[in-house]
């Protein structure tokens, strides 16, 4: 199929997981795609939470390519289960640096390009942890609900340029960032267990977000802006239970 025929895409967060099965996906359906990580195994090595290598991933491209269509902000860092009174300012500064001002510096410096092609896509990954607690550790929680209203900022920002800004908000996904708990889960026979909150009673493989994301990168998305698309097993559709506060935590 060629629903990206003669498009130009980056793809952030590409080395492994939901970013390199949406690289593949991508150029299946015809699409020339620059995947970026901050690790080795991407096309290029590059920090989706740096200004100045946003800024010039974004003109290598244009300059390789003719221009840019696509920007798939998924990049992301989890930050681990650390309670709030656990965690750092350090650590809060560094997760939201590539969770939150990740995404922001590809909307900056691709939203104008992508525009001057006449408009295309942005999409960001979120989490079903933006929409409320229970699903992440406080700052990646914090982090995607950003993610969420940044869009939705962005969306509005950019009316009439032809660009539609978006967000995927994943459930649990088998990717490097979940891997351990994944590796931990199948070492103490209960990989069954994996998604059991959730209606289809599963995770989720990284190819389903992949198609989320082709499927707001294409022209069959061209009325959706501003939105959070939610892939989840339906986790999402009900609340979690609380937990008791416990005074030996702080």
């Amino acid at each position: 199929m060629d629903r990206l025929k003669g498009k130009v895409a980056i793809v952030t967060g590409a080395a492994s997981g939901i970013g390199k099965a949406t690289v593949e996906l991508f150029r299946s359906e015809g699409a020339t795609v620059v995947g970026t990580d901050a690790s080795e195994g991407a096309d290029v090595q590059s920090d989706a939470g740096s200004e100045d290598a946003v800024r010039d991933l974004v003109d290598r491209v244009v300059t390789q390519h003719g221009g840019l269509d696509i920007f798939f902000a998924n990049a992301g860092i989890s930050g681990g289960f650390a309670t709030i009174a656990e965690q750092t300012e350090a650590d809060w500064a560094e997760i939201l640096r590539v969770n939150l001002i990740g995404p922001f510096l590809a909307i900056k410096y691709a939203g104008p390009v992508i525009a001057r092609r006449g408009g295309g896509s942005i999409i960001c990954t979120a989490s079903v942890a933006g929409l409320r607690s229970g699903a992440g550790g406080a700052a990646y929680s914090a982090s995607k609900a950003g993610v969420i209203n940044l869009v939705q900022n962005a969306a509005q920002q950019l009316s009439g340029s032809g660009v539609r800004v978006n967000a995927i908000c994943p459930g649990l996904i088998e990717t490097g960032m979940t891997r351990p708990l994944y590796e931990l889960a199948r070492a103490t026979g209960r990989e069954e267990r994996l998604g059991e909150l959730n209606p289809l009673q599963r995770g989720g493989e990284p190819v389903e977000i992949a198609r989320a994301a082709l499927y707001l990168a294409s022209d069959e998305a061209s009325y959706v802006s501003g939105t959070a698309l939610v892939v989840d097993g339906g986790l999402s559709s009900s609340h979690p239970t609380a937990s008791r506060f416990d005074l030996r935590m702080l």
